[in-house]
């Protein structure tokens, strides 16, 4: 019984060894153009400007952030915010928004 365990063992084991468990990948074809290289991306590759910036302080730190969707950005805004950051978002109009607006900014 114990012979033929081992046995197993070493089929399995020789198996992995001559690449039996290869997985076989094929390239994506997705027909999207590929990213320009050396800059960065603002709004989408047809050169549109985003519609929410938000921009987020604390201490010496600014971080600024655009997105095209207002409720991805209301939602990163309120992330910061739980963590100390001062936010403010403003939107395609330059509307600023704090943060007790951003629940109007996200039913809109």
């Amino acid at each position: 019984m114990i012979g033929s365990i081992d046995a197993g063992r070493q089929r399995r084991s020789s198996a992995h060894a001559c690449g039996w468990h290869q997985i076989a990948t094929l390239p994506a074809n997705c027909r999207q153009s590929p990213l320009p290289r050396g800059g960065r991306v603002q709004g989408d590759a047809r050169g549109c400007e985003l519609a929410y910036k938000m921009v987020a302080e604390r201490d010496n730190a600014k971080y600024s952030f655009d997105r095209e969707s207002r409720l991805l950005i209301v939602a990163k805004a309120k992330v910061w915010v739980s963590e100390g950051w001062q936010v403010v978002i403003t939107d395609q109009d330059g509307k600023a928004y704090a943060p007790p607006e951003f629940d109007q900014l996200s039913a809109a």
